[in-house]
């Protein structure tokens, strides 16, 4: 799923975890992350601070992969 701003990657994160039912509570307790980080995050804050984003995608078992473009030679 591509997404292309702070906001459709915290749609992302919402979504999975809802569907892997767990409250935001639960994630920030896994994550070692306040609930106020998880609120921010899901709601597309762009400011959040990236290694704990990737930390929350990984708990929640969102692979990330980056596609480099193609370089002519």
């Amino acid at each position: 799923m591509p997404f292309r701003n702070a906001k459709d990657f915290g749609k992302l994160v919402r979504d999975t975890r809802k569907a892997s039912n767990i409250t935001q509570k639960e994630l920030a307790a896994a994550c070692g992350t306040g609930m106020r980080f998880i609120r921010e995050l899901e709601k597309g804050k762009p400011t959040c601070e990236l290694e704990k984003a990737l930390l929350v995608a990984t708990m929640l078992g969102i692979k990330l992969e980056a596609v480099l473009p193609a370089i002519k030679e």
